[in-house]
């Protein structure tokens, strides 16, 4: 494989080719790392990819699926260090599909679940690029299958919710914090490592019990895994202790009170930190 680690020098044809036929594009969720996560869409994807533009949360096992003879250009973003600007990404991929170049965009997890997927075929369609999307297992379900976790139970968890912990342009964590207290609901923060200690706050200051159930969930279903868990008090706290870094999924709500029991019947499961 030819592996393009600045995409800002892969050199795109700068015309559409004379048959004006462009390229197709096709958006794979590559699931949480794990390769045995992948769909069987997503292996025969990847399989018969020539080009693929890939993120930074994808493993090297994953990318192991593609053809030897496929370039593969990193366009991976990291909190404050991106590979190419999002729009740069968009504007990437629309050149190549109208040089006449079919590619995959390989995202981690689901790309239409905080993978900004929706972003990029959106703008594919405007530019009148064919695309396809391949779902994949994201984060949420890999963390708590693989954790212990259920994220809904008949006597607990009758709601999940899913959040983005991620900083807007003005540094605030812009949630619906009403809508996180409610009882008997399970909330699921995705990049909400750097912004734990705030996201902790508002929801007891917005009414959640300091003494709810949540846990830490870090490289879920890899080899790395961690689950780390307390109280919504303890969990800014914990997370400190123990230097979890992304990537990292915050669960929160009483289905995480099951997980010491239903972690004694998993295989492979890393005891629980406390």
């Amino acid at each position: 494989m030819s592996f393009v680690e600045d995409a800002r020098w892969f050199a795109v044809p700068p015309t559409a080719p004379a048959c004006g036929t462009s390229g197709r594009v096709t958006l794979v969720g590559a699931g949480p790392g794990d390769p045995e996560l992948l769909t069987l869409r997503a292996v025969k994807a990847l399989r018969g990819a020539r080009l693929v533009l890939y993120d930074h949360l994808v493993s090297k096992d994953v990318l192991r699926c593609v053809a030897d003879d496929a370039d593969l250009i990193y366009v991976g973003k990291q909190a404050a260090r991106h590979t190419l600007p999002q729009q740069s990404i968009i504007d990437l991929m629309i050149r190549l599909a109208q040089s006449g170049r079919s590619l995959v965009r390989l995202k981690g997890g689901d790309g239409f679940i905080f993978g900004r997927g929706g972003e990029e075929v959106q703008a594919l369609a405007e530019a009148g690029i064919a695309f396809d999307v391949v779902p994949g297992i994201t984060a949420a379900q890999a963390a708590g299958a693989c954790a212990g976790i259920p994220l809904t139970h008949r006597d607990h968890a009758a709601t999940l919710v899913f959040a983005s912990g991620h900083l807007r342009g003005d540094n605030e964590v812009a949630l619906d914090w009403e809508a996180l207290v409610r009882p008997r609901q399970t909330v699921v923060i995705y990049m909400g490592v750097g912004t734990l200690a705030v996201i902790c706050e508002q929801l007891a200051r917005h009414g959640l019990a300091a003494d709810t159930p949540a846990a830490l969930v870090e490289q879920a279903s890899l080899p790395g895994q961690r689950c780390i868990t307390g109280t919504l008090a303890e969990l800014p706290a914990l997370a400190q202790q123990h230097g979890v870094r992304p990537p990292a999924l915050i669960v929160i709500g009483e289905v995480v009170a099951l997980q010491p029991q239903l972690m004694r019947g998993m295989r492979g499961v890393q005891p629980a930190l406390a």
